[in-house]
Formats: structure tokens, sequence, C-alpha cells
């Protein structure tokens, strides 16, 4: 599986400056939502990591994804499960989540993953990662109904997810993970890395090969 690859500019402001536009509309299972979203009073600096499986255990998986990326799509929805399964599950791994909004888009690439981290910030990790499977199932066609919608289906009131995304309530978390990337040599969408080294390809028989070495 490729990965998409784009130049990062070493200077990160809200996301880095090259992306491809994505393809934008609604999707037939998705409500519309008629949600105030005005600015929030304030906005969010700091967020624990989200995370499946053993946060004490001794091999760390590291994704760096961008939630508007088709690779990104591909690599949650049909390798990490694999991953999720026979590894975070049985709390052999901690898997971590880092955004790394390159952005594919200019709109969905940091405003999903504003949004993603509310829903983690109110309700936990489990929802956080439903958000976002939900989320990279749309990917093709974000709406802001779609970003409700992914809230929803993880237990979250789709409203305050909206206006997250909407207004960059956790920009500045999202800005952070991008900048460690960046500093970690992350040049493409998905990336991943075991225990600090970096996987060649981003498909489950390698990730689980370099757990399997780390162990």
């Amino acid at each position: 599986m490729r990965s998409s690859r784009r130049t990062v500019l070493s200077s990160v402001g809200t996301a880095a400056t090259i992306g491809v536009a994505g393809c934008l509309g609604g999707g037939s299972d998705v409500p519309d939502y008629d949600c105030e979203t005005s600015p929030p009073g304030s906005t969010v600096s700091e967020l624990p990591r989200p995370v499946l499986g053993d946060p004490d255990a001794d091999v760390t998986v590291a994704v760096f994804k961008d939630f508007a990326c088709p690779h990104c799509a591909t690599w949650e929805l049909e390798e990490a499960p694999t991953i999720e399964s026979e590894y975070a599950d049985p709390g052999t791994i901690r898997y971590e989540h880092w955004d790394f909004p390159i952005p594919v888009d200019d709109t969905w690439s940091p405003g999903v993953a504003s949004a993603a981290r509310g829903v983690q910030d109110r309700l936990g990790d489990e929802a956080f990662f439903s958000f976002a499977k939900t989320a990279f199932e749309h990917h093709e066609s974000y709406s802001w109904d779609v970003v409700g919608y992914a809230a929803e289906e993880a237990g979250a009131d789709p409203c305050p997810a909206i206006r997250d995304g909407e207004h960059g309530t956790y920009e500045t978390v999202v800005s952070s993970d991008l900048r460690t990337g960046i500093d970690r040599g992350v040049e493409a969408t998905p990336t991943v890395f075991v225990n600090g080294d970096p996987v060649a390809e981003p498909t489950a028989d390698a990730v689980s090969t370099a757990i399997e070495n780390a162990r």
C-alpha cells in the first residue's frame, strides 16, 4: 500500500501548506444536523494521547494519520483492525494515534482532527477511535453533518463535535502532534513507528513483523 507523500514545511501554523483537495458531499446514511456552532469560550492546548491496548506495554505502535488521506482510510479500515485485535486488545502493545494534517484537504484534515479530539476529551479514548473509524468510512464525502454523525455513532453529542471542527477548538493539540511528526521525519501519511523505528510499509503484515521483532 502506497503512502500519500507530501513535502511538509518546517514552519508550522495551523497545518502544513501543501495538500490535495478531497471530494466533498454527503452520505445517504448521514442525517442533517441543525446545530448552533458559535465559537467556544476557550480553546484546549493539552490532551493525553489517544491510546488502545496496555498503556504500559513494552512495545509502542505510533501511527501518524491525516483524516482526509485515502491511504489513512485504507490503514484504518483494512489494516489497523488486525493490529488492534491481535496486539492491542490482548494488551501486547500500546497503540497510539498521532494527528498529522498535511493537509490533504485544508478544511477536513485539521477540522475532523479537532472534532475527534473533542470527542476524546468528553468521552475518552474508546469513543475517539470509534469516531475515527466512522469518519474514515466517509472520508470521500466529508461534511459537517458527517462529523456530527461520526460523533453520534461514538456516543457523543454531534453539535459540540461540529463546533470543535469548524472553530478548531483543539487546533493547538493537533498542531503539536504535527510538529512532533516533522521532528521525527514523517513525510507521508500514514506513517507507523514501532518502538520509535519507522515501518517501511503501513500494512498489517509489516507492522506485525516489527512488533514481533520488538517483543
